[in-house]
């Protein structure tokens, strides 16, 4: 058994045209080397995976954009946090201009519970936008 730090050098192949799709990505996006990208694609599939099964623990970002001046909507946003077993680890709050405000929730918890909250939270009349980015320990 390898040690977990080690780093594992192993053979892909690919036809052509994918290698050339993955060389014009390294480029475009900066990436030091085919490697970097490689494992940052591994780990967004594990994370994709382990939202998918449901069954672990997860963390997310709820990011919600919203006009402060709809009647009781910041409340609301909050109720609905409360509303489900997750743990809210951290909310930062920013005014974006006079009228819009805009949140950014970190919140850990089973899968569905948290997609649940993103949903809620985005259907609320006020909210501008809502979205959710998916991490997890992989």
């Amino acid at each position: 058994m390898s040690d977990p730090g080690e780093t594992i050098r192993f053979t892909v192949s690919v036809p052509s045209e994918l290698l050339e799709a993955l060389d014009r990505r390294v480029g475009t996006q900066a990436y030091a080397s085919r490697s970097e990208l490689v494992r940052d694609l591994i780990r967004e599939r594990m994370i994709a995976d382990r939202w998918a099964a449901g069954d672990q623990e997860v963390v997310g970002v709820l990011t919600i954009a919203y006009d402060h001046h709809v009647p009781d909507l910041p409340q609301r946003i909050m109720e609905v946090q409360h509303s489900r077993f997750v743990n809210v680890l951290c909310t930062t709050h920013v005014h974006l201009d006079h009228d819009h405000c805009l949140e950014a929730v970190i919140i850990r918890g089973r899968p569905s519970e948290i997609e649940r909250i993103a949903a809620q939270i985005g259907g609320l009349r006020g909210v501008t936008a809502c979205g959710l980015t998916k991490a997890a320990i992989v």
